[in-house]
């Protein structure tokens, strides 16, 4: 990953540096990471994530279909 300065506005960089990293899912991993997680937990987590993004889904859909 690469962020470019201009202007030595390393703060600008710097913010854009930690949207890309957010966007990429970074730091959810290193979150995620910190500690062991079973098996059973990590597959509980992630049947509710599916859920989760099926029901965002649908919402988006059901909103364009009614537009």
């Amino acid at each position: 990953m690469q962020v470019s300065v201009y202007d030595n506005d390393v703060d600008k960089a710097l913010r854009q540096l930690k949207k890309k990293l957010q966007r990429e899912g970074v730091y959810r991993e290193m979150k995620l990471r910190r500690h062991y997680e079973k098996p059973s937990e990590k597959r509980v987590r992630q049947k509710q994530e599916a859920k989760r993004r099926a029901r965002k889904l649908a919402a988006k859909r059901a909103r364009s279909e009614g537009r």
